[in-house]
């Protein structure tokens, strides 16, 4: 080895692996931005519904891994968002500009109504109590036939538009693109939360709730902030699947949908952002593509991976690659 050679010094490990984190997240971003060019009509449906579904899990995981806050009302504000976009596109306006935002605000005093409340638990009284608000949500859903459909769900939503008098989202790609990008913008909002000031006094209050107490933060103040953001981007994930859909049905407010998305964020690995996508992409595909074949046994071979990444995949997926790139060499 020449002087020139040993005076480079090699670069840490931990700054290493934020370097190949941050490589194959814009591979995944290019890889998904052009998959319209390679994939068929069908295929490119079921990468939308993917992406929305992965938005919803991204909003929980803010809660479960970075908050400490395990919800099952998630599933609740998902639907009010759904249920608010495609009412405002059928009554109001089906401009994106409108409807999206609307959805946002609905879902995000839906979870601040209710989270004033649920906040003020812990464990599994909190648990209980956010089943109870997912609950409701979806009795609403369910008895407010002039409004919601009821249980035939809301049906006949239009296409949205970008601008006025455009049909461009009727086309699977332009659609499927228009999905993609409020995903970014909504994924981004969460990695920035998540990596602010206020993230990390949310990631204190996991780690210790009674310390950063001591040291003068108000947790219920944060966990009511972090309740209500995860709330309002569930809601633009509801607004997404309103969008590419064009339907919405109280089942999307069901406790089933709830624990998907629990078991999306424990299968993609709790603490990140990017894990509980990868898990529903998991979820997506077992459920709904793999699923149908089997018949009828679909959720039980979700059950079964949701065990084997439980004692396989410690830390979920997220888990075993941060495992992977710490690895010297």
């Amino acid at each position: 080895m020449t002087a020139t050679e040993s005076s480079v010094p090699e670069a840490p490990p931990r700054l290493r692996a934020g370097a190949t984190g941050t490589a194959a997240g814009i591979g995944a971003v290019l890889l998904l931005a052009l998959a319209p060019f390679a994939l068929d009509p069908a295929t490119l449906n079921t990468l939308g519904r993917i992406v929305y579904f992965a938005l919803l899990a991204a909003s929980l995981g803010l809660l479960v891994g970075i908050t400490g806050l395990p919800s099952l009302a998630h599933a609740g504000f998902f639907a009010v968002g759904a249920y608010t976009a495609g009412l405002v596109a059928k009554d109001v306006s089906a401009l994106a500009v409108v409807a999206l935002p609307a959805a946002v605000l609905a879902a995000g005093v839906a979870a601040a109504v209710t989270g004033w409340l649920t906040v003020r638990s812990r464990g599994i009284f909190f648990l209980m109590l956010t089943l109870a608000v997912g609950e409701i949500i979806f009795l609403l859903a369910e008895s407010l036939q002039d409004v919601t459909g009821g249980s035939n769900g809301l049906f006949g939503i239009p296409v949205m538009e970008i601008v006025p008098g455009s049909d461009a989202l009727t086309q699977p790609a332009l659609r499927y693109w228009f999905v993609f990008a409020v995903f970014c913008i909504g994924f981004g909002v969460l990695w920035m939360i998540a990596r602010s000031p206020f993230g990390l006094v949310l990631r204190g209050i996991h780690g210790n709730e009674e310390r950063m107490r001591a040291l003068g933060y108000s947790p219920r103040a944060y966990k009511f902030g972090a309740f209500c953001i995860a709330g309002a981007v569930a809601g633009l994930a509801g607004a997404l699947l309103a969008a590419h859909q064009q339907g919405v049905t109280p089942a999307d407010a069901a406790f089933g949908t709830a624990v998907v998305a629990l078991v999306s964020v424990i299968i993609g690995g709790a603490g990140t952002l990017w894990g509980p996508c990868l898990g529903a992409a998991v979820v997506v595909i077992v459920r709904d593509e793999i699923g149908p074949s089997l018949g009828g046994h679909g959720p039980l071979l979700l059950g079964l991976v949701f065990v084997a990444a439980v004692y396989l995949l410690p830390g979920g997926i997220a888990g075993a690659a941060a495992r992977v790139r710490r690895r010297p060499g």
